[in-house]
């Protein structure tokens, strides 16, 4: 059963539980879950929506480039510790993070891709515009910092269509 929630409700929760890591979910060869900690909860273009920031060298900046969604799952409480490990550490090009994190997926509602039941609070995201960051408008020190490699992100900004908590 889902629980229909107000973005607005839940936007203080959201922003804290993503500086200690959400769910980014995707599916598109096969469902995949990564652990991330940047993001923007907002308005654009006068909808709710989610700024995410995937590296180029991600399994999920494929699946999301293949097909144009995600969903966030948002844990209600503290992060499981299991969960952020193989999320957050492996690729799910590699190993099936269903099986090694312990995750049990729910259907979405209006996207194919599913929600994650132990982080009940689901965002059901579809992608509106995609940009590669072009890592030389950086300021030096934060290019240093979070770009030794040159490993840069794309920027997501996607719809937030539905909002609901998995019970």
């Amino acid at each position: 059963m889902k629980e229909a929630v107000r973005l607005s409700d839940y936007a203080e929760h959201i922003q804290e539980a993503l500086s200690k890591g959400i769910l980014l979910n995707t599916n598109g060869d096969k469902f995949n879950a990564m652990v991330i900690a940047w993001g923007n909860l907002g308005l654009t273009w006068g909808m709710p929506t989610f700024v995410a920031y995937v590296r180029e060298s991600r399994y999920s900046k494929a699946q999301i480039d293949k097909t144009g969604e995600f969903t966030l799952s948002i844990p209600l409480g503290e992060p499981d510790a299991v969960i952020t490990k193989v999320c957050g550490s492996q690729s799910g090009q590699d190993i099936d993070k269903v099986k090694e994190a312990g995750l049990t997926l729910e259907p979405s509602e209006v996207n194919r891709t599913p929600g994650v039941r132990e982080y009940p609070l689901t965002l059901e995201c579809k992608v509106l515009y995609a940009q590669e960051q072009a890592l030389s408008g950086l300021p030096d020190v934060l290019r240093e910092k979070f770009y030794p490699q040159g490993d840069a992100h794309t920027t997501y900004i996607a719809q937030i269509l539905k909002a609901y908590i998995i019970r």
